[in-house]
Order: C-alpha cells, then structure tokens, then sequence
C-alpha cells in the first residue's frame, strides 16, 4: 500500500498520534537549528556580549559572571521560545481541538505557556548557573561535579513536583468520595506503598483524557485521579489502574529512572566537557567557561540522551507490563483492567496497531492491545 494510501485510510488516533510525534520531531529539528545557528553564525557571542553588557549595568563586579549567565539563559530562552510557539500552539492547542480533546480556552493556554516559560527561566538559569559555576572552579573535572549535584537535584524535583509545580497549572484538592477514597487508601497499604493521602487531580478544564498518578517520594507521595476518570470510571476500575501506579513505587522504578536519567547527564556532560575542550579555541570561544558555548554544550550533552531514547523507552516498557502484572495480582480483576484499558485508549485517542519502529523511538508504554491481550490471558 503506497504511504498516501496508508494515511488516508488511517483512523483518527493514528493520525492524531503522527501528527503529534510530527511536532515532536520539528520541535527537536528547531531546537537543534537554533543551537547550530547560534555556533555556526557567531551570534551566540553577540547574545553572550549583550549579556555582559547588561551585567556590567546592573550587578556588583563580584555577581557579574553569574549575572552575565542568567542574561544569556533569558536571551536563548526567549529566542527558543518565539521560534517554538507557532509549532508548540499548532500542537498544544490546535491540535487537541481538532480531535476534540481540548477543554482550554486560548487565553488558559497562554498562560500556561508563560508560567512554563517562568519556570524554565528560573530552573535552567539556576541550572547552566551552576555548571559554568563548577567548570570555572574545576575547568578538567566540572562534568564529575555537576553530575552528582544534578542527580540531587532530580530527587529534589521529584520530590517537590506534586506540591509545588503541580498546582500551578492544576487544581488539586482531597477526594472527596469517602468509599473510593478508603479504598484506595487500604489498596496502597495492601501494596506496602505508604502515601499521604488520596487527591482530586482537576484536568477538566484543560483536557478531555484521563490519568491518574501516585506522584512524589516519601512525605509527598500521594494519589492522584484526574476529574475526568472519576467522572466516567467505575470505582473497580479506577481501582486497578492505580494498583498499576502504586507498582511502580514498590518495584522501586522511580528511583531506577532516577539513576538512569542521572547516569544520562553525567555521560552527556563529560562528552560536553571533552567537545568544549577541544572546539573552544576553532569556534572562537575565551575559554572552556565562555557561556557562548552553552549551545555546544546543550548540543553534546542532549546527543547522549537521544541516542539514547530507544534505550530508555525499552527499559519503561518493561516497567509498564511488570507494573501492569502487579495490579493483576493484586486486584484480581483482570475484567476492570481490560474495561480500563479499552476506555483510556479511546478517552486519550491511544494508537491501536503502531509500528515496531514507532514504538521502538516513540512509546514509553506498551500498546493498548498488548496490554490487554496479558491481562486476558491472566488466570486468577
């Protein structure tokens, strides 16, 4: 069947799911375009001297270096951010109308992107301020150092997220439906997963798909259900999709991703370090901490985790069906998680038949089918 055919027979999740890995792959495009650009032009060492200049204006002698960091992050950030919003709208927002899975109004979806924005200013300025903070103190070993630092940080984000940067885009609130709550409450301690407590997870206003999420680590660890799961799930249901989430806590993945993704950013910031060294004189950079080669860091560093994707997909697949076997056994009702199954995949528009390749580069998750088909061949 010629690729024309195959698309205009396609139903309308494939189509929706190739539209949305389509955007997923010009957003990288435009992400490695701008970071080339910057190198290849010289322009990044226009950005670092309006920086510097700007620093020079406004901080003490002592904070200028750090100042002149934070100005660069903000100046790269702005610019990736007018490049990226045509595409990120098309597909944040366009796109989720289209296939109707949208409940956001425009304006929502601005603001959204600007508290997203804020946020990235503040983590990636503190971020890039620390790495060229360690490479001025240690221009040979910063890799060691902020590779360390940065796999503390990870466990503080994870820790942090569910209380700090969840309610800034979501509302949050108790559960109230006292019998589900109970239930779920007593399903964690049967698992030996303590949270904290079990939350009303507010998507309505932004989506039509549904989730649910045990999110957080020790003290933060809590349950979450989207409105829109309680609102058309029945409680056996809900049930073991969460016996599903709680798994990953007990089979300890969160911390095995943990450690991966900080095992990611140690190698990708020692190829940064060894790039840096050996291009800072040829691309005309002062030195090794010159902040106008934070695009050939950013580039070196993120070229590890790409090649990498494939690898990381397989290893959360795995995790996902081992998880998925959990709430089998735990719940014993293999009935609830295919009904569950069938309804998330449809309520999210989940692709029905993709491709190994697409998997292969795409899915964090096993097909819907596949899930499915192992819980239908759960015996009780």
């Amino acid at each position: 069947m010629a690729r024309h055919d195959r698309i205009v027979n396609e139903d309308k999740a494939t189509r929706y799911q190739r539209l949305k890995r389509q955007a997923s792959i010009l957003s990288l495009v435009w992400a490695v375009v701008l970071l080339g650009g910057l190198l290849a032009t010289g322009w990044s060492g226009v950005l670092r001297d309006a920086a510097e200049a700007t620093a020079g204006r406004i901080a003490p002698a002592a904070w200028r270096p750090g100042a002149t960091v934070l100005g660069y992050v903000v100046l790269l950030s702005l610019l990736n951010e007018i490049g990226s919003l045509p595409l990120g709208f098309h597909s944040g927002f366009l796109l989720e109308r289209r296939y109707d899975l949208s409940n956001e109004k425009i304006g929502a979806w601005f603001r959204d992107q600007a508290k997203s924005l804020g946020i990235s200013l503040v983590l990636g300025g503190g971020a890039v301020g620390l790495i060229y903070g360690f490479i001025r103190l240690s221009p040979d070993r910063w890799w060691l150092t902020a590779g360390a630092v940065f796999t503390l940080i990870i466990v503080g984000l994870t820790n942090l997220a569910p209380v700090v940067l969840l309610p800034l885009f979501y509302s949050v609130k108790p559960l109230d439906r006292d019998a589900l709550r109970t239930r779920l409450l007593a399903l964690a301690e049967r698992a030996g997963a303590r949270v904290l407590g079990a939350y009303e997870w507010g998507l309505a206003q932004k989506t039509k798909k549904a989730n649910a999420a045990l999110a957080g680590l020790g003290g933060t660890r809590r349950i979450l259900v989207s409105d829109t799961m309680l609102a058309e799930y029945s409680d056996d249901e809900i049930e073991v999709v969460l016996a599903h989430e709680i798994a990953h806590h007990v089979h300890g993945d969160i911390w095995k991703g943990i450690v991966f993704e900080s095992a990611l950013i140690l190698a990708g910031f020692y190829l940064a370090a060894q790039v840096l060294h050996l291009l800072a004189g040829p691309i005309g950079l002062r030195g090794v901490d010159d902040i106008a080669g934070l695009p050939l860091l950013l580039l070196a560093a993120g070229a590890v985790s790409l090649v990498m994707v494939p690898v990381a997909h397989a290893m959360s697949r795995a995790f996902e069906r081992s998880a998925d076997r959990f709430a089998l056994d735990l719940t014993r009702n293999p009935g609830a998680f295919i009904s569950a199954m069938r309804r998330l995949g449809a309520q999210n528009l989940a692709e029905e038949d993709p491709s190994r390749i697409v998997q292969w580069l795409f899915y964090s998750h096993p097909p819907i089918r596949d899930r499915i088909a192992a819980a239908q061949a759960f015996r009780l």
